[in-house]
């Protein structure tokens, strides 16, 4: 019979734990499912869960963002993208636009979508018109629209293409020698993209736990109860608790479609910098549909810098694990999901985002 989550929690509970541990999760779902359940709290003290950089409309660079909303205004299309990515700001004076968002307020043409069929549909519907689809994800969106292009898209659609790679974010960590976590839960669906193997190096190069997890509290107590069993008995390996969906090898299908559309490169990530081999760039075979290659460039060289948050704003620290979303000095204050400073208020998988939706309304240092 399956272990329920109250069963998991027993067993952590009763693991002979004398120091702090600290976990990071590197999940959007996951930190929203930690967060929603009350996890923490139900933890012993010393152990600490730290969201790390599962946000991908967090780490989206600014200059790609404040190229979609330049090619809305000035160009005679319409814009597609994950509804998320509406509401991003960049840093631009207050008399421009500063989102998507308020850049369709201006009258650009701009519409939230759900997924990539949408876009193929809504070409399909408006044969006319030039449509944008400004996609932006980890692996997990990242691989359907490589299958959307892989079976043929109509002449009219583009693809704007911010993709990302989970894997090389952490890889940077670890190998900055400051990571500031003991254990890594690693992310379920990435894996069962990619495969679970793919995090092999985590405990093979830098000696630290690590678990696969799904998204029930079940599953995620269970992945950090296996991490601390491994992090007390000094045996680091990858564990999988999450088998229904993940596999070693990951989806060989959808690998293939990433593998014949896209070559992987350098990507600079908002508020981190440049990270080697973490990004997605579309093969000179699908030129064709490179918006990057059919339209204007709009793309602001300033932009490509390091420190893109605005004043203020830590959702680089909160990206990287280096603070809580509740220390940031804008948080419940100037930064709101109404009123979003930086991204990670925004997305749904953003830890600022999902930790106010979750009851925590006051900083951290808060008298």
């Amino acid at each position: 019979m399956p272990i329920d989550a109250a069963g998991w929690l027993s067993r952590i509970r009763s693991l002979p734990l004398t120091e702090r541990v600290r976990i990071m999760n590197v999940c959007g779902g996951h930190e929203r499912t930690i967060s929603m359940a009350g996890i923490r709290s139900l933890l012993p003290e010393n152990v600490e869960l730290i969201p790390g950089p599962g946000c991908p409309v967090c780490v989206c660079p600014e200059e790609d963002v404040y190229e979609a909303i330049q090619l809305a205004l000035n160009e005679d299309i319409t814009l597609l993208a994950f509804g998320d990515m509406l509401r991003v700001p960049v840093n631009a004076p207050k008399s421009e636009p500063r989102s998507l968002e308020q850049a369709r307020a201006r009258g650009a043409d701009v519409r939230p979508i759900a997924s990539p069929l949408d876009a193929v549909k809504f070409a399909k519907d408006n044969p006319q018109r030039r449509i944008i689809f400004f996609a932006t994800g980890f692996e997990t969106t990242t691989a359907p629209v490589a299958a959307m292009l892989a079976q043929g898209v109509p002449d009219n659609l583009l693809v704007l293409l911010s993709g990302r790679l989970t894997w090389p974010a952490v890889a940077m960590l670890l190998d900055s020698g400051d990571a500031g976590f003991n254990c890594l839960i690693a992310p379920g669906h990435v894996s069962a993209v990619m495969g679970m193997n793919e995090w092999n190096f985590v405990p093979e190069k830098h000696h630290i736990s690590t678990a696969v997890a799904g998204f029930e509290p079940a599953t995620l107590l269970a992945a950090i109860y296996s991490t601390l069993r491994q992090y007390l008995e000094g045996n680091c390996f990858l564990d999988n608790c999450y088998p229904d969906v993940v596999r070693p090898e990951g989806n060989s299908s959808a690998q293939h479609h990433l593998e014949q559309t896209m070559n992987i490169a350098d990507a600079n990530w908002r508020g981190v910098g440049v990270i080697p081999d973490s990004g997605y760039k579309l093969k000179s075979d699908y030129a064709a549909h490179d918006a990057r290659k059919q339209l204007p460039d709009y793309s602001d060289s300033s932009r490509k810098r390091c420190g893109e948050m605005p004043p203020g704003c830590a959702c680089a620290d909160v990206v990287l694990g280096k603070c809580y979303p509740n220390e940031c000095i804008l948080y419940g204050k100037a930064c709101t999901p109404r009123k979003p400073i930086g991204p990670c208020m925004v997305s749904d998988e953003g830890a600022c985002r999902i930790w106010w939706a979750s009851g925590i309304r006051e900083q951290h240092n808060a008298a």
